[in-house]
């Protein structure tokens, strides 16, 4: 079972930007695509971007292309989400997620098996 802790959120201000990083233990963290989701209140949870076991493939959902950058170390069993020009409507609980195999481009929870306990971006105005 695969442990995942995120951490760098925070209160920033519209057009500023945080780093989210989250970091696993449990399993070989090499092996296997990484992704990270968002919660909104009252809004179901939405795919935000992963990126593969490698580093060389990533995905992004259409509303945070341009604007963040998804990456791993995997020296360092440590994913990112960096995040720029944000926007309000960033704002939600940002979960870091475990793939089930290498690649984890669809978009779908189910190509995760493991989840965080979230970390909470708010974007003012």
């Amino acid at each position: 079972q695969v442990q995942l802790v995120e951490s760098g959120g925070g209160l920033v201000q519209a057009g500023g930007s945080l780093r989210l990083s989250c970091a696993a233990s449990g399993r070989t963290f090499s092996n296997y695509a990484m992704g990270w989701f968002r919660q909104a209140p009252e809004k179901e949870r939405e795919f935000v971007a992963s990126v593969s076991w490698s580093g060389g493939s990533t995905y992004y959902a259409e509303s945070v292309k341009g604007r963040f950058s998804i990456s791993r170390d995997n020296a360092k069993n440590t994913q990112y989400l960096q995040m720029n020009s944000l926007k309000p409507e960033d704002t939600a609980v940002y979960y870091c997620a475990a793939g089930r195999s290498r690649y984890a481009g669809s978009g779908r929870s189910d190509e995760f098996e493991s989840w965080g306990q979230g970390t909470q971006v708010t974007v003012s105005s």
